[in-house]
């Protein structure tokens, strides 16, 4: 295979009357997918010439898959952009990307039109009624080469222009059918997707769907502040796969959503994008004794995950859960400040990755792929591209990987080194404490924490203080009700940081 295409094609061939899709306005078949998935490939060929960006302002939802396929059978990649982003956000990745046009509908037209740059707006309810024209998908598809881009996914960017991470079908084909493997995922199963169509987690549910014939399930994204409805539409729809991002697994159990209600059909419970704290997970564990949890780890750069652990149910993580081993095709290795390979157990270096599932770069921004796309510093004999993903690690005694932090997040502060997430483990093993997050404010050399539970912030820092150096221990503490998050599903470090400066005089 060298197009993500075929798993569509051949998946509908093979099962076109199994239930493909389902939202909440209604469901498709295989073949019903696929049909309109060409329809929308055949409208979008007369906009955009081969291997352009396509963006795709549409909420989560079966018509947002068929522009998302319907850009790849128009030899180009789509650009998935949530409606519900601030309309600055929205212009600036318009701006990079500079396409003559975009996909939206009816409900998000007037957005659009209001943006900067959107070019000519394409009805997706339009593009439907366009007939496929065979010859001229095949022209296209003849000329595709598997190293195309299929999608790209917009991050923060450190000088505050968003980064798109573009991803080649290659990429998706050499993860997808180890993943799917790894962790038995077949027709019989059917996906909850949580994650955003713009966040990378999603691709893991659509085309793990794709290939092996699963139902998709696109759960509506209010469900997530709605922990009972969250777990009624689980039982309704019978789901046994969540691939879904650390912090909706904690919102569940953080408002006792399994005690309300449990899933009992979820049979595996995979999970990224933060360290799961040990309460949570237990959590869960307790509730669905007979699924089989993972913890995966990887950015976005490298094609949804590099490493996987598989958690032993009889095991102490009191160290943390590691990061486990790579994936099949991706070499996962440290190096140290000289660029040097480290092996030796313990010894603290920055995550690299090289493989086939290293994204393409970042799309218009040739600097910031070359600061973080390199080549391999201990070859010179041949190109051997690598990814440096600015989080640091250790390999242990017995070969796994764990995880020590971000490069960002390790501050020297009154003369020593310090990993934030040292505090967050240690403040998350207080009693009464659900989960943590600390910010470094470097302007003014102070730390702070904030903390969801029912503990009281007195008898955190005094428990704290029985665990913690005082060069560590955070000059406030601050109990919320919820730890805010990005759109990406993570912990909103930039707000918490813009919180604590305001509070503090």
């Amino acid at each position: 295979m060298n197009n993500i295409l075929e798993l569509l094609e051949h998946t509908a061939a093979a099962r076109p009357e199994k239930t493909a899709v389902i939202d909440e306005n209604g469901a498709d078949r295989f073949d019903t997918l696929l049909e309109h998935s060409r329809r929308c490939g055949t409208a979008l060929a007369a906009h955009f010439s081969p291997t352009a960006p396509i963006p795709v302002l549409l909420d989560k939802s079966r018509e947002a898959l068929y522009a998302f396929f319907g850009a790849a059978y128009a030899g180009c990649f789509y650009v998935p952009l949530s409606p519900a982003l601030p309309q600055p956000r929205l212009t600036q990745i318009l701006s990079v990307l500079q396409a003559p046009c975009i996909v939206t509908d009816r409900e998000h037209a007037a957005l659009a039109a209001q943006l900067p740059g959107a070019g000519t707006i394409l009805l997706v309810e339009e593009l439907l009624q366009t007939q496929p024209d065979d010859a001229l998908l095949a022209r296209i598809r003849r000329s595709a080469i598997d190293c195309d881009p299929l999608y790209c996914n917009f991050t923060s960017g450190s000088t505050g222009t968003p980064k798109g991470v573009v991803v080649s079908h290659r990429s998706v084909l050499d993860f997808i059918p180890p993943f799917t493997e790894l962790f038995q995922i077949g027709p019989d199963d059917i996906i909850g997707n949580q994650a955003p169509l713009d966040f990378d987690v999603s691709v893991k549910d659509i085309y793990s769907a794709l290939y092996t014939g699963a139902t998709l399930v696109l759960l509506p994204r209010r469900l997530f502040s709605q922990p009972s409805a969250l777990m009624d539409a689980l039982c309704t729809h019978r789901i046994t796969t969540l691939i879904w991002a650390v912090s909706a697994l904690c919102l569940v159990s953080s408002f006792h959503g399994l005690d309300y209600r449990t899933p009992e059909t979820v049979n595996k419970v995979l999970f990224s994008g933060e360290v799961m704290p040990p309460k949570h997970l237990k959590n869960w564990m307790e509730h669905l004794p007979h699924a089989d949890f993972v913890n995966l780890y990887g950015p976005t750069e490298i094609t949804c995950n590099c490493t996987y652990h598989r958690i032993e149910s009889d095991r102490d993580y009191a160290a943390g859960i590691p990061l486990g081993t790579a994936f099949p095709n991706e070499r996962v290795f440290l190096l140290d400040e000289a660029g040097q390979e480290i092996n030796t157990p313990d010894q603290a270096g920055e995550i690299c990755v090289s493989g086939a599932a290293l994204a393409l770069g970042y799309y218009n921004n040739p600097e910031q792929t070359a600061r973080v796309f390199t080549q391999h510093p201990g070859h010179s004999r041949y190109l051997q591209p690598i990814y440096r993903t600015g989080d640091l690690g250790r390999w242990s005694a017995e070969g796994e990987l764990y995880f020590l932090g971000r490069k960002d997040f390790q501050i020297k502060h009154m003369g020593h080194r310090i990993e934030l997430e040292e505090i967050e483990r240690a403040v998350q093993k207080i009693d009464g404490v659900s989960r943590c997050c600390c910010v470094y404010d470097a302007q003014k050399e102070r730390l702070h924490g904030f903390y969801t539970g029912t503990a009281d912030k007195t008898a955190v820092r005094s428990a704290l203080s029985q665990k913690l150096p005082v060069f560590m221990l955070p000059r406030t503490l601050e109990p919320l009700d919820s730890l805010p998050l990005t759109e990406n599903g993570k912990t909103d470090r930039k707000r918490l940081l813009a919180m604590a400066r305001k509070e503090i005089v």
